[in-house]
């Protein structure tokens, strides 16, 4: 199975890895079905779960990656990943600040934009927002696959292991977004479809991430930093905040407890897999 996969043009590889993520996401997107709210504390600990996952694979996915490619091929390593990991952080502050969307918490503040799309339009906006980088880092990974002459096996079983970790920490994203819908006034249907629809731009910034690092070899490292940035922006300025909201220090335990969960498990994929 594994040889049949690797026989596969990046690009494919990246888009069955991101249609895998999507799935997952909609299988979590499914639980509406059975589940009509979600307690705070549950919230919290997928909300904190999603970050450690996502700070996890920052470094042992996508920065450590780009570090190696850049002191093999003679570049200054320390610039290259500072440079690239900026701008993810940059395009995701640029894209916070234009694309129009409504966040879970802050008592439902609008950002982007001045828009007269429905409310429930713009909180999908918001969780297909953190979608992107994801995305990203899954197509990028898997773009770099063919540059890594020493051991493309371990290279494709890591681009394996983030697919995997991105869509474990997918699940219970899925169920955070549209089991909340409900409680917006809309339909089970219409939640799992919006639920499920957040994700649906993972695949597709997969195969761009893959093509982009396969046609231009040199943009590699940066790459790999940019989709970290990307994914620690997410981190930092929505998921760490809206776990931490409206919370007793009882009550914020959970998000903790969920992100050290998080991080291990991809810890774990990265570095036993990868």
């Amino acid at each position: 199975m594994l040889d049949w996969f690797m026989g596969l043009q990046s690009w494919v590889q990246a888009l069955i890895a991101g249609t895998f993520t999507w799935f997952i996401t909609a299988l979590g997107a499914g639980l509406v079905f059975f589940f009509k709210d979600i307690k705070k504390n549950v919230l919290n600990t997928m909300l904190g779960f999603a970050a450690g996952v996502m700070v996890a694979a920052s470094f042992w996915s996508l920065l450590s990656p780009a570090i190696e490619w850049a002191e093999d091929n003679g570049a200054i390593p320390w610039l290259v990943v500072a440079i690239g990991f900026l701008a993810g952080g940059l395009f995701l502050y640029i894209a916070d600040k234009t694309i129009p969307h409504m966040h879970f918490g802050k008592n439902h503040e609008k950002e982007g934009i001045h828009t007269k799309l429905k409310k429930n339009i713009l909180l999908v906006f918001s969780i297909t927002l953190h979608n992107i980088p994801e995305g990203l880092a899954i197509g990028v990974a898997f773009g770099a696959i063919n540059r890594a002459s020493d051991n493309v096996v371990a290279a494709t079983v890591g681009a394996i292991a983030l697919a995997i970790g991105i869509g474990i920490q997918n699940f219970p994203e899925g169920a955070a977004v549209s089991i909340p819908l409900t409680q917006e006034k809309m339909s089970r249907g219409k939640a799992f479809f919006y639920g499920q629809l957040s994700a649906i731009v993972e695949p597709i910034a997969a195969v761009l991430g893959a093509l982009l690092v396969s046609s231009m070899t040199q943009v590699l490292p940066y790459a790999l930093a940019f989709a970290a940035g990307a994914m620690i922006y997410v981190v930092v300025e929505e998921l760490i905040p809206e776990a931490q909201q409206n919370q007793s220090t009882k009550g914020a335990h959970y998000a903790v407890f969920g992100f050290m969960i998080g991080f291990t498990i991809m810890m774990i994929l990265d570095v036993a897999l990868g």
